[in-house]
C-alpha cells in the first residue's frame, strides 16, 4: 500500500514540476514584452493596450502556476520565529498539518473559481479597454486550474508525509528532491 502512495506521490510531483518548469517561460515572455512595450513607446511612440494587458496576463499565469511549484520544490515560505526551534517529529506535523489544510483551502478556491470562469465564458467577456485583449475567461481559467495543482501538490506533501519514516537530518518532504 505504502509502495502504491508512493508511486503516485512521485507521479504527481513530477507532473506539478513539469507544468511549473513550463510555466516558468512566462517569466521570460513577460520580460520580453515590457522591453517591446517599453522600446516601442520611447523610441518610436507607439503603445497598444493589448500588449500593457499582456504583461500582467503573463505575470498572473506566473504567480498562480508558480505556487504548486514552489511547494513542488519545498520553496514555500514558512515563519521560521518558532518553526526552527520544532523537533523533527514537531516539524512533521506542522508539515503534514498546514498540507492538509492547505489542500483543502485550495480545493474550495478552485471549486469557487469555476463558477467565476464559466460566467466570463458565457458573457464572452473581454478587455472593457479599447484594443484590450478578448477572451478574459482563458487568463480566469488558469485560477481554477493553478489552485488544483496547488491541491494536488499539497496532497502529495501529505501523504509523503503519513506514509514516510522520519527522515535522519529533519526533512520532512522528498518532493524537492525527486
Amino acid at each position: 500500500m505504502t509502495g502504491m502512495i508512493h508511486r503516485l506521490t512521485d507521479g504527481a510531483d513530477r507532473f506539478v514540476r513539469l507544468v511549473g518548469e513550463i510555466m516558468a517561460w512566462t517569466g521570460l515572455a513577460l520580460v520580453l514584452v515590457i522591453a517591446f512595450n517599453v522600446c516601442a513607446r520611447y523610441l518610436f511612440s507607439f503603445g497598444s493596450v493589448g500588449l500593457q494587458e499582456t504583461e500582467w496576463h503573463l505575470l498572473a499565469v506566473g504567480a498562480l502556476f508558480g505556487m504548486p511549484y514552489a511547494l513542488n520544490r519545498g520553496e514555500e515560505v514558512r515563519v521560521d520565529v518558532l518553526y526552527g526551534r520544532f523537533s523533527p517529529g514537531t516539524k512533521r506535523v506542522v508539515n503534514a498539518a498546514g498540507a492538509l489544510f492547505l489542500m483543502i483551502a485550495s480545493l474550495i478556491i478552485a471549486y469557487l473559481s469555476l463558477s467565476f470562469v464559466r460566467q466570463s465564458f458565457v458573457l464572452g467577456e473581454g478587455s472593457a479597454d479599447p484594443g484590450g485583449l478578448p477572451g478574459r475567461w482563458l487568463l480566469k481559467s488558469a485560477i481554477p486550474i493553478s489552485f488544483f495543482l496547488l491541491a494536488l501538490q499539497a496532497l502529495s506533501t501529505f501523504a509523503r508525509l503519513v506514509t514516510s519514516p522520519p527522515a535522519d537530518d529533519g526533512k520532512t518532504s522528498r518532493s524537492a528532491e525527486i
